[in-house]
């Protein structure tokens, strides 16, 4: 039970990366990113391939960041361009058709038979559950930087043009701000966030396969976020540590249930997504308020002007 609740705690903060880069796209910028898994995927054999060349385990997990961000940058050229609903298409589809090629292709790390990973770090004798502690901080220590990062972009003025151009597109472009840039260069930014993601979750588990990318990882990713609250970063980790807790909770209770625990969680999660939609839209936490100097000195500003009206 102990080394269950550990391996819960790795899955979290792995699945935490993955929703905060999905908020940035979301939450921040509007971008329908339906084609996560696609990036997750790239982190993930990316540093397969390399850690079995003997890179070191850093640049394995950075190689796989600039993979997948160089992927990032390369569907948000001509998908950019799309509609939203379009978007959401076009990005899914990418993603799976990058599955069924790993799948097919023997060459790239085993086809569809996978294979196995390296850890991260390897201490000789030591038992299985200080490995997962070691995890436990190895993968914290990515969600850390990961949640600064999303934090300082979220409260900067570039994090205001982002918001900007998802509330309304035209009104930004009107005011000199490029739109596809911005938006290309946050779909890059979460991409690099969840092929660090993919990395830590394919050396954690020692092996990698193609059915372990399916378009499910996506919907349950957004189901975090939605549940958790898009536009909020805490609310990403929030989700992300509900959606783990359910998932985990239905495989320890798989003797009592009628049901295999996965087929129940596909009908719960579709209960749980439609009831957020209908009762909570906005999430479990609302979308966070803008924290700028600029926005600070108005609303300062504001006050000043305000008490010399009143004497």
């Amino acid at each position: 039970m102990l080394l269950y609740g550990l391996d819960f705690l790795v899955f979290v903060g792995i699945f935490g990366i993955v929703a905060l880069s999905l908020n940035l796209e979301f939450g921040f910028a509007g971008i329908a990113n339906f084609g996560k898994v696609a990036f997750f995927l790239i982190g993930a054999y990316t540093y397969a391939l390399l850690s079995k060349i003997g890179i070191p385990f850093p640049l394995c997990l950075i190689a796989g960041a600039l993979t997948s961000a160089l992927f990032g940058l390369l569907i948000s050229l001509p998908a950019l361009r799309l509609r939203t609903d379009y978007l959401a298409i076009a990005i899914l589809a990418f993603g799976e058709i990058l599955r069924l090629i790993v799948k097919s292709e023997s060459w790239i790390a085993g086809g569809d038979w996978g294979t196995s990973v390296a850890p991260a770090i390897s201490i000789a004798g030591a038992s299985h559950h200080v490995g997962v502690l070691v995890n436990i901080g190895l993968v914290y220590f990515c969600l850390l930087i990961c949640f600064v990062i999303a934090q300082l972009l979220a409260n900067s003025p570039y994090g205001r043009v982002v918001r900007a151009i998802r509330e309304d597109e035209i009104a930004a472009e009107a005011l000199g701000k490029d739109r596809a840039k911005y938006k290309a260069q946050i779909l890059m930014i979460g991409s690099a966030m969840v092929g660090v993601a993919g990395g830590l979750y394919v050396q954690y588990l020692h092996y990698v396969l193609p059915d372990m990318f399916v378009p499910m990882i996506t919907f349950t990713v957004w189901i975090m976020v939605l549940l958790g609250g898009p536009g909020n970063n805490w609310g990403a980790l929030l989700g992300a540590g509900l959606v783990e807790l359910f998932k985990y909770g239905t495989n320890l209770a798989k003797p009592i249930l009628p049901l295999d625990p996965i087929n129940l969680q596909y009908i719960l999660f579709g209960v749980l997504i439609i009831l957020v939609l209908f009762y909570r839209p906005q999430g479990l936490l609302k979308e966070s308020p803008i924290k700028t100097k600029a926005l600070e000195l108005v609303r300062y500003g504001k006050g000043v002007v305000n008490n010399k009206a009143g004497k």
